[in-house]
């Protein structure tokens, strides 16, 4: 059985407007750094990996949810139950959300309690966020599981200039929602801190066409991040995030007034230090992500999961045009939801290799190996390539296997099978891009990926005795391809032309 999930096409154009107090237009020329493709940060013009960057405005404030922004870059659809609050997801390229990892400010955000482990874009507004990343294709040779269709990478707001800053926003609209954000920071020469904080609340519209009832939501975030070069081999640093959140939902799909209430918190921690001897640079960090949601009418009235994560990368350079990162994760998640308990750790080992044989073309090739504490051992790899013919042209190819271990849920509910083993994946894209230099460029992206061994619920199956069916390891191969355009045009500080 073979499966298409085939991304469309879409075009559409926009023209954007934007005040502005100069009559001339200028042109930031700064390299722009992107972190999610390497294991280090790298020169956007420097690697051959497929990325979307939305910064300040674009990342999503002018939206009033992030998703809602990223629903308008190319290959990316939105899926969501309802308004403000009620699940809602991405697709990259076609393939659902628990093929796409979240990390914001370094920290994995993906549920380790659902049904499979995704990130619920549904009440993530654009609250202190600064700029997102999203990087497409497989990717698991340096993210591990779930990277499959792609990774987000989102980093909230840091001050750029020295001594205080920061910037506030309030917004009023329909269905009675307010909203209101503030974010403050102070670097010096040494580091920086930064606080952002955020308020959400919303009488909401009802996700039912025959329901009058609205579907509320209220919401507060907190981030706080910092930095600190202590001395100058030794930086220490470090992130937190909070958010509280409750909605209301639906439970019936064919009762009125049958709303029920969700409540969920996530707290999410990052510390980290850096020591530069010279020849290496060593970073030693420690990760902690946890969520806990409560759904007292519902039949699990409570879902609770949590991860952490030890990891140290190693970087070297070898020669003036090579350099080498080693990597070392080790990894546990735990989920305890009433009749669903189960934990498992992992530990990888990863490296990544960045050659420059000339001032045009840049290579890497990444390898990663997971051992798992439930189904063993995973090896995955990515090889990417860059060629620039000219300074404002660039032609980027990729290769990279991936997988997707099963979740706990998938493993250890009622309907679970503790027995299914990892998704893996194999995906290929070909791209060229052509830059105009302070005004925009225009892209187009072939990509294929496969995905074998999929799990997915079997309502014949009878592994985990419910009577109901169970999830199970579907035969066949899923396939998503497709071609990718989009183009981003300034035609003045007021006015930008977009197409996707």
């Amino acid at each position: 059985m073979t499966r298409y999930s085939i991304a469309p096409l879409t075009a559409s154009i926009a023209v954007f407007a934007a005040p502005a107090f100069a009559q001339e237009l200028t042109f930031n020329l700064e390299p722009i750094i992107v972190q999610v493709s390497s294991l280090l940060p790298v020169e956007q013009t420097h690697t051959g990996a497929n990325i979307e960057i939305l910064e300040g405005a674009e990342a999503g404030q002018n939206d009033t949810r992030v998703i809602d922004r990223l629903a308008r870059l190319p290959g990316v659809n939105l899926i969501s139950n309802g308004g403000l609050g009620a699940l809602s997801t991405i697709q990259v390229r076609g393939l659902p959300a628990r093929y796409v990892g979240v990390h914001i400010n370094g920290i994995d955000v993906s549920d380790p309690s659902g049904t499979q482990n995704q990130f619920n874009f549904g009440g993530f507004t654009a609250s202190g966020v600064e700029r997102i990343e999203l990087l497409k294709g497989s990717q698991s040779a340096i993210f591990g599981s779930e990277a499959i269709a792609g990774v987000v990478n989102i980093t909230t707001f840091e001050p750029s200039e020295l001594g205080f800053s920061g910037r506030a926003q309030a917004e009023a609209g329909s269905f009675d929602t307010y909203s209101g954000s503030l974010s403050l920071g102070h670097r010096t020469e040494r580091g920086f801190v930064a606080l952002s904080y955020g308020r959400m609340e919303s009488e909401g519209i009802s996700a039912q066409s025959f329901n009058t009832e609205n579907d509320g939501f209220e919401q507060s975030t907190l981030h706080l991040t910092g930095e600190y070069v202590v001395t100058d081999a030794v930086t220490v640093g470090g992130a937190l995030l909070y958010r509280d959140g409750r909605s209301e939902f639906d439970r019936s799909a064919f009762a009125l007034d049958s709303s029920g209430t969700l409540s969920s918190k996530e707290r999410g921690a990052r510390l980290f230090t850096e020591l530069n001897t010279g020849a290496i640079t060593h970073t030693l960090s420690y990760a902690y992500f946890d969520i806990d949601r409560k759904d007292p009418g519902g039949a699990t009235p409570r879902f609770k999961g949590e991860r952490w994560s030890l990891s140290y990368l190693g970087s070297a350079q070898l020669t003036a045009s090579a350099s080498l990162n080693l990597g070392l994760d080790h990894t546990q998640e735990e989920v305890n939801s009433g009749t669903v308990r189960g934990s498992e750790d992992n530990t990888s080992i990863m490296a990544e290799l960045l050659i420059s044989p000339s001032d045009q073309v840049d290579l890497s090739a990444s390898l990663r190996h997971d051992e798992n504490s439930s189904f063993g051992g995973q090896v995955t790899g990515r090889l990417t390539a860059v060629y620039r013919p000219q300074d404002d042209l660039a032609v980027r190819a990729s290769v990279g296997t991936g997988y997707r271990a099963p979740s706990l849920y998938e493993r250890f509910s009622a309907f679970g099978d503790p027995s299914l083993q990892p998704e893996h994946s194999l995906s290929y894209e070909l791209g060229v891009e052509k830059t105009f230099v302070g005004r925009g460029s225009i892209k187009a992206t072939l990509f294929y990926t496969d995905v074998e061994d999929l799990i997915d619920y079997d309502p014949a199956a009878v592994a985990c005795g419910s009577g109901f069916g169970c999830y199970n390891q579907v035969p066949g191969t899923t396939t998503s391809k497709g071609i990718e355009l989009s183009g981003l045009y300034s035609m003045s500080e007021r006015f930008s032309l977009y197409m996707a």
